[in-house]
Order: C-alpha cells, then sequence, then structure tokens
C-alpha cells in the first residue's frame, strides 16, 4: 500500500511573502501542471497566481485581470498559462467547454474554487490551501505527487538559503537547465545590488554499474556534486582567468550563489561566430594550457578535489556512441558485427597510443560557445568569462582548441577554423618545449574522439531520450570527422568509417 507524501508547510508573513510564493512556485512548474488554489475571499489565491504570471512574463506590471466572470484568461507566454476561477462555475461539465484539457496539454494551468471542479480535475494535480493564520499572516499546505512535491521542496530550500544569506526578499528567474541535473536562476536583490546567478545542482545519483564495476559517470569523469565546480573556479580565478566568484554555498544541498558574468556572446544576433570574439577566446584558452595546475585542488571547509585523467577507458566509452547508435542507425537497425567493432576498438587503442608524450594541460570539455561570456567592459584574458568547468580533466590540451573550432552547434566556416588554429599555435609557440607537429597530430586524434562521441549522442537522443532535434547537429560534426580524417594518423579511422557506410561530407550543410 503506497504512503501518501508529507505535505509541505509553508508560513507566508504578507502579501510581499504570497507573492513571492508564486514566483517561486513558477521555478517549479512544467508542461502539464494543474495547480488547484484553495481558500477563502482574500485568503491570497489571486495574489499569488498574479505573481506567477508577472514572473513568467518579466514584466511587473503586467495586467492580470481576476477571472472571475470570463471563468479563464490565457497568457500566451514562454509556457503558455491558462488561469481558471470556477466561483460561477454552474456544472464541471463546462470545464470541457473552457478547454482544460487543452489547456494541459501544451501548458500549465492555476485553478481558483477548484472545489466547484467536482472529479474533472487531474488526480496528479498540486493542491495549494491558503488559510489567514492568527498571527496575521498565511499559511500554506501544499499537497501533491511525491515527484511534484519533490520539485517544490527544493524551491523552498533555495528560498530558505537565499533568506539564510542575506537575500531576504530577492526575486527569482528561471536562467536556463542543461542535459545534466543542473539548473541557473538570475537572482534580483531586493536592496537593488548587482544582479547574481544561482546554481542549483543537487547531488547526481549513480546510476547502474554498467563497465568494470563502474556508473557512467565515474568511466567518463563527470562531477557528482559542485564540490568540482567550486574547485576548479578557485584554480582560474587564482591565475587571473575569469570565472564567477562563488558568493554563498552550500555543497551538501548543491546550490551555489555566483558572480553573474553577465549575458555577452561570441556570436552575433544570427548565432554567427564574431571572429574577434573567438580570436581573444583562442588567445585566452592559450593562456590556460601555458599555466600550470596543481592537481589537487583543496577549498574552504577542507574539501580536497582530484582533477581526474581523461584516460584511455574514458576516451574509448565516448567513441563506442559511435559503433552502438550512429552505425545501427544508419543501417535501419544492423548492428556492427563482432569483426567491425573489434577492429574499430582496435583501431583507437592505437590513436590513443599516439597520444603518449603530447601537451597536456587542464582540459575544460566543452569549450564553445554556450559556455564563454564576452564581456565587452573588461580587458584581455578578462573578457573571456568561464563557466561550466565542473568536468575537467587533465588529457591533451588539444581538445579544447577542438571544442572551440569545431563547435557542436554553430558552424565555424573552415576559413575563420584555420585562422583561430593559427593564432593559437601562434600563441603557444612562444614557449621552447611546445612541438607544433605533436600538437597537430594530438588535435586530429581529439577531434575525430569528439566527433566520434557526438555523432553517436546525437542519434541516441533521438532514438532513444525521444529528442530528434539534435539531428541538426549532425552534418556539422560528420564534417568535423572529415576535417580530422586530413591527418595522415587518422587514415585507419578513416578507412573503417568509408567501409561501414559512414557519410564524409565535404562542407558543414
Amino acid at each position: 500500500m503506497s504512503v501518501e507524501p508529507a505535505p509541505l508547510a509553508i508560513d507566508l508573513a504578507d502579501d510581499r511573502a504570497t507573492a513571492l510564493l508564486g514566483e517561486d512556485l513558477l521555478l517549479a512548474l512544467e508542461i502539464g501542471d494543474c495547480v488547484a488554489l484553495h481558500g477563502d475571499l482574500g485568503a491570497g489565491k489571486s495574489t499569488l497566481s498574479r505573481a506567477l504570471i508577472r514572473a513568467l512574463a518579466d514584466d511587473p506590471e503586467l495586467e492580470v485581470p481576476s477571472p472571475t466572470f470570463t471563468l479563464v484568461q490565457t497568457y500566451d507566454l514562454t509556457i503558455p498559462v491558462a488561469h481558471f476561477d470556477l466561483y460561477r462555475l454552474s456544472d464541471e461539465s463546462e470545464l470541457d467547454e473552457l478547454g482544460l484539457q487543452e489547456a494541459l496539454a501544451d501548458g500549465i494551468c492555476l485553478i481558483e474554487w477548484p472545489s466547484k471542479a467536482g472529479r474533472a480535475l487531474p488526480k496528479t494535480r498540486i493542491d495549494i490551501h491558503i488559510a489567514f493564520a492568527a498571527t496575521g499572516g498565511r499559511t500554506v499546505t501544499i499537497n501533491a505527487p511525491e515527484a511534484k512535491l519533490a520539485r517544490l521542496r527544493r524551491v523552498t530550500e533555495i528560498r530558505r538559503f537565499l533568506d539564510g544569506h542575506h537575500q531576504e526578499g530577492a526575486q527569482r528567474r528561471h536562467l536556463t537547465g542543461d542535459a545534466s541535473n543542473r539548473a541557473y536562476e538570475h537572482v534580483y536583490p531586493a536592496d537593488g545590488s548587482a544582479r547574481l546567478v544561482l546554481m542549483d545542482a543537487p547531488k547526481r545519483p549513480n546510476g547502474p554499474p554498467i563497465r568494470d564495476s563502474k556508473p557512467y559517470s565515474k568511466l567518463v569523469h563527470l562531477a557528482e556534486d559542485v564540490r568540482p565546480f567550486v574547485a576548479i573556479g578557485q584554480a582560474l580565478r587564482e591565475r587571473g582567468f575569469a570565472a564567477p566568484e562563488v558568493l554563498a554555498q552550500d555543497l551538501d544541498a548543491g546550490i551555489l550563489l555566483l558572480e553573474d558574468l553577465g549575458e555577452g556572446s561570441v556570436l552575433d544576433e544570427q548565432g554567427k561566430p564574431i571572429a574577434d570574439r573567438y580570436r581573444a577566446s583562442a588567445a585566452c584558452l592559450a593562456a590556460i594550457h601555458d599555466t600550470p595546475f596543481d592537481r589537487e585542488i583543496v577549498i574552504a571547509g577542507g574539501h580536497k578535489h582530484v582533477i581526474p585523467d581523461f584516460d584511455r577507458a574514458a576516451m574509448k566509452f565516448e567513441v563506442e556512441l559511435l559503433l552502438d547508435w550512429h552505425l545501427p542507425w544508419k543501417r535501419d537497425g544492423q548492428p556492427a558485427t563482432a569483426e567491425e567493432r573489434a577492429r574499430y576498438l582496435a583501431i583507437w587503442d592505437q590513436l590513443i597510443d599516439e597520444l603518449a608524450g603530447s601537451d597536456t594541460s587542464i582540459v575544460m570539455r566543452d569549450f564553445h560557445s554556450p559556455n564563454i561570456i564576452w564581456r565587452d567592459d573588461r580587458e584581455g584574458h578578462d573578457r573571456v568569462g568561464l563557466i561550466d568547468f565542473q568536468d575537467a580533466m587533465i588529457g591533451p590540451s588539444a581538445y579544447d582548441l577542438v571544442s572551440l573550432v569545431q563547435d557542436a552547434r554553430v558552424t565555424i566556416e573552415r576559413p575563420l577554423m584555420d585562422q583561430l588554429m593559427a593564432n593559437y599555435l601562434s600563441a603557444r609557440a612562444t614557449k621552447p618545449d611546445f612541438d607544433e607537429a605533436a600538437f597537430l597530430k594530438s588535435w586530429a586524434i581529439m577531434s575525430a574522439q569528439r566527433a566520434c562521441k557526438l555523432n553517436g549522442l546525437w542519434v541516441r537522443l533521438k532514438e532513444r531520450d525521444g529528442k530528434p532535434g539534435y539531428l541538426r547537429h549532425l552534418p556539422r560534426t560528420l564534417w568535423h570527422l572529415n576535417v580530422a580524417f586530413e591527418h595522415p594518423v587518422l587514415a585507419p579511422l578513416r578507412n573503417w568509417c568509408i567501409e561501414a557506410g559512414i557519410e564524409l561530407p565535404e562542407s558543414p550543410a
């Protein structure tokens, strides 16, 4: 017999606290959520709804009339919202005419006086009961299925964190989420001081062992909590690079309050590279690769982070995505033969052997346009803001240059790619022990390694995760693989791909 999750209880001091709860509630909602608002007249149902809708519109002056007479008011926002007031509803069957199911299909619904709906509301709804408190404020009790309640608990946990770090009354707005378990918010302090960024990154649960008794995250060295982010950011700042300062932290809960580096991009309004900014990014990357980093980093509280190696096991596990996903997709479901698999993995063992003695450094892993913040008001390398480096490893420095000049999501045309390569090599050539020929060989190998991973990943996202949109990147990353094949060290892999029927386009289009 299933046990109902314990309700979430919240005390609200006044109307302002009620409005903040509405704004926070938005951060926990997803398309398809139905929020039933219970309470007497004047309890705060409309205050909460109005704050949520205005936060979603990012417009504090947005007109949000009560739907008492119209019964429903809709808002075509980033996430569509339907605001129902059922006080005058005479029969629950009228909800069909009002479009409740249609509204839930592609948005969220806020429903005042839900008792009028009878059994028409979804069983998976979020029930919020607002009552007057003897102290003059309000008490809120929230009941919902556990998965939804967990989201709500998290946003209230973050609110307590902010209140405990001198950010009482701060406004929060969703910034972005990424493919991991991380999400980000903009935080606007109540005193009007500079905007901040909050990282919401609860500890990554280890999945099942999939090879050598290790889960995926350990095989490819992904950060499992926020400590690596804090450590790598600290190391970058100590060496003069622009990583965000950590202003407050709860390492166990996975909550960080960060300096906001801004919203400047290395791309123009059409999403195309701005050459000067890419050149500055390449120069910054060369400086990072010429700077020694300690493998062990101690952060506040005494925690020690050891930067892992980009080792053979991680490299080979990633390139198997091409075997396991791209090849069967290309062949209408026919997997690689045992002989093809053995040859492919043997080729990669030989290529990884070729990396012995190559130039190594800290590798941030995804040094590309989404993770580079352009700061036009700064000078030198300080113009290049760095984020998303928690998965950093020690490995071939060429890997980060690959991720910059062969951006997986943005086409860097060949003339700019070659120019950036030349600029980077010129900057590194000032060091007497830099071997350009060896670096270019490692660049070709790491280009092929990254491309094989991505050309399998896009297909996996479509086939396994139901995200076909990523396939639009496939022509570009197949082209990247073809560019890597220009180096003679890649001849065996190139021949294997041709024999396997993998297309090698001459351009990213």
